[in-house]
């Protein structure tokens, strides 16, 4: 369902590095949400970083909605770059494992996922 990885980096240099790798593989960053200050800004307390990537590729996406609308509730896709006891992780929700039930959705998502792991790969 999920797949991670640790990275040596810091949290600032594997969010920093994301961001290149996924442009480089057809991808692009819409939105980064930085969930650490937000819960920070809100007063609660939380001891680790923990920053969302939302990706996407235009294509891809063209495709998704082809095959029924309803997939833009998978949209678009996550990869998030956090720390946990001390150790910078990036991780995602295989898209595979959302979009099994339909046979040419979990093609599209086997696409998706590979590029999304090496995305993820790259970064680490």
């Amino acid at each position: 369902m999920y797949y991670t990885v640790d990275s040596d980096k810091s949290f600032y240099e594997a969010s920093t590095d994301l961001v290149p790798v996924v442009q480089r593989l057809g991808l692009s960053v819409l939105h980064v949400h930085d969930l650490g200050a937000m819960l920070d800004s809100k007063e609660i307390e939380f001891d680790d970083a923990c920053m969302v990537f939302e990706v996407a590729n235009p294509r891809l996406v063209e495709k998704a909605l082809a095959i029924d609308m309803r997939l833009s509730l998978a949209l678009p896709w996550r990869i998030a770059v956090y720390t946990e006891n001390g150790n910078t992780r990036i991780s995602l929700l295989r898209p595979v494992s959302a979009l099994a039930a339909d046979p040419a959705a979990a093609r599209l998502a086997q696409e998706i996922e590979e590029k999304l792991v090496q995305a993820v790969d790259e970064a680490r």
